[in-house]
């Protein structure tokens, strides 16, 4: 029988692992900044997503013998940049984090809710996740406005390398971004690998943040990452059940929340870079996602390294990365909300009123789209 740690498995995995760091950090960062979080909140954010992403890869996998590929939720990260920072601080976001990941491990034990997120229409789900990631893609161009000369080579870079290779795009981009930063004198001295420190931050609850953050966090994450994700692997003839993988992904979630991270939860790009064919055999696979989690931890213990170098980046170098990260993920969303010809106008309308990013009750527009979208497809579809 062929070993599932083979050298094939191994790379495919450590590279699905370091790819999705470079190419998603800093929507991350930006996301937990938007809440409120302190530099050292949010290298713990970053690293305590990391740590229990690889930890709950390396389980899942062994357990299914299956190539079940885990990330922290981009999309999720994305949408919380486009928010105010809550009225309580962080504190009050860390208790949305927390919130909505118990709903994701109860939608794993509690059939019809599993059976009624599963039940809103992709073109919905896929307007609202659109129209949040839409104002992040327009970060590069208002930036390259601003600062052409830090900001466009860092552009071109991207543009020049996703012509050959999209996976290797993003990735490209944040070296670019290094060389700029250091050619400008903007990369911090002194800088040493630590681990990172993690503190306990006590989450707060209110109602605004009920609404406003955690339950479009929770449906964004179930919709854009999970059922995603689980397409992907059954794309690949896997066919894992998906109850145990959300009470995994949601206990560990709200473990990381205490300690400012968001979501872990079943990925899309990192499955399919490790359940492709190229990496080995079907049943062997599954190597490539413990190879993956032993990388996720190794960079989730060095994340504070991360803080300081964003932190010294020219302003909005690191948005314009996050910007570029997200066109294809908002190329994808765009083509799935508006490809089907029913209800498109009820599509339109949770679109727009998403990406207007404005808020009523001190809740944002994506709670508010995807409502009146849903109204307007249930009686006008």
């Amino acid at each position: 029988m062929t070993s599932p740690w083979g050298s094939a498995q191994i790379v495919a995995g450590a590279l699905a692992a370091l790819i999705g760091f470079a190419s998603s950090f800093a929507i991350v960062l930006a996301g937990l900044q938007a809440m409120g979080a302190t530099p050292l909140q949010a290298a713990m954010g970053l690293g305590i997503l990391k740590i229990m992403t690889g930890l709950a890869s390396i389980g899942l996998g062994v357990y299914f013998r299956m190539p079940v590929a885990l990330a922290w939720s981009t999309p999720g990260a994305a949408f919380l940049a486009t928010l105010a920072t809550p009225t309580g601080g962080f504190s009050e976001a860390c208790g949305a984090f927390l919130i909505s990941s118990l709903a994701i491990a109860l939608t794993g034990w509690i059939g019809p809710l599993r059976r009624a997120v599963e039940a809103i229409p992709l073109s919905l789900s896929s307007a609202m996740l659109a129209g949040v990631l839409l104002n992040i893609c327009l970060i590069p161009v208002t930036s390259f406005a601003a600062n052409p000369w830090v900001v466009g080579p860092v552009i071109l870079t991207w543009f020049l390398v996703g012509l050959r290779s999209t996976r290797w795009a993003v990735p490209a981009a944040v070296v670019a971004a290094g060389v700029m930063m250091a050619l400008g004198g903007h990369w911090p001295e002194g800088l040493v690998w630590q681990v990172t420190p993690f503190a306990w931050q006590t989450p707060s609850f209110s109602m605004t943040s009920l609404v406003g953050i955690a339950l479009p966090l929770y449906l964004i994450t179930m919709t854009s990452q999970n059922l995603a994700g689980l397409a992907v692997l059954r794309s690949y003839d896997y066919h894992p059940p998906l109850s145990p993988i959300l009470r995994v992904t949601g206990l560990a979630s709200a473990i990381c929340a205490p300690f400012g991270g968001h979501h872990v939860n079943l990925a899309a790009l990192t499955s399919a870079m490790c359940a492709n064919p190229d990496v080995g055999p079907k049943s062997t696979r599954w190597g490539s996602v413990v190879a993956a989690g032993v990388v996720f931890i190794l960079m989730g213990l060095g994340s504070a390294v991360m803080i300081p170098i964003a932190l010294a980046a020219p302003a909005n170098l690191v948005p314009s990365i996050a910007g570029l990260a997200l066109v294809g993920a908002t190329a994808g969303a765009l083509r799935q909300a508006f490809e089907p010809e029913a209800g498109r106008q009820a599509v339109l309308i949770c679109f727009v009123v998403t990406v207007a990013g404005v808020s009523f009750f001190g809740i944002g527009s994506a709670f508010w789209g995807l409502v009146l979208g849903g109204i307007l497809w249930r009686f006008k579809p």
